[in-house]
């Protein structure tokens, strides 16, 4: 029984190859820092920028965190907030949102320029808030995974497809998770859908080898 296990993992992982040629379509999530993007370290729902911040959002075609696609455009503060007042009780928090290019888009579907916002929200805001109340309409799976931004794209959420290269899957905006989803893996559904097909053939093999020691 045992070998047989053994048989079914190192079949998985030799399966694993073309599985893993492949990214997420999806919407990352970034703070600017010092003048760079950097890949947030939790979820837009949870991630609350101070007045002044400026964070970033772009729909791409990834592996991994390290092979993210960075929002595109000028990203200064000054530069898109200058212009908004301060008012008691809130905080401007500067937005740039990058629909990403026409190789990374859906079939049939052409993305928008990239643009920038500047959201006055209250000072406890989180930047999912912020997100919603300059780039409606937003749109989320059942498992609030952010899949749109200003109704791009219209239909599909973190789907998988194909690239050519190896790697693993990426890290999502999801709105209600506090570290936007696995931080080295793709949108969650994905990675649980993969864990699953591993349980579920394991069992089968176990089944299996029960079956033929009791016959």
């Amino acid at each position: 029984m045992s070998a047989l296990l053994l048989a079914v993992v190192c079949a998985l992982v030799a399966g694993a190859g073309p599985a893993q040629a492949a990214g997420y379509r999806y919407w990352s999530f970034w703070d600017r820092d010092g003048g760079t993007w950097t890949y947030a370290t939790q979820g837009p729902s949870t991630a609350k920028p101070a007045d002044g911040a400026v964070e970033g959002f772009r729909f791409a075609v990834s592996q991994d965190s390290q092979d993210a696609a960075k929002p595109r455009g000028a990203a200064e503060f000054a530069a898109i907030c200058g212009s908004t007042p301060v008012r008691g009780g809130d905080k401007r928090v500067a937005l740039v949102l990058d629909f990403g290019t026409p190789a990374d888009a859906p079939s049939g579907e052409t993305p928008p320029a990239p643009r920038s916002a500047c959201a006055r929200v209250p000072a406890d805001a989180t930047a999912a808030e912020a997100l919603a109340a300059v780039a409606k309409p937003l749109r989320y799976d059942t498992n609030a995974l952010l899949c749109a931004i200003s109704g791009y794209p219209r239909k599909g959420c973190g789907e998988q497809v194909a690239t050519g290269k190896g790697g693993s899957s990426p890290a999502s905006s999801a709105p209600d998770k506090g570290d936007g989803g696995d931080k080295d893996g793709g949108p969650s559904v994905g990675l649980l859908a993969g864990g699953g097909v591993v349980v579920v053939l394991a069992g089968a093999a176990l089944w299996q080898a029960r079956r033929r020691r009791n016959a």
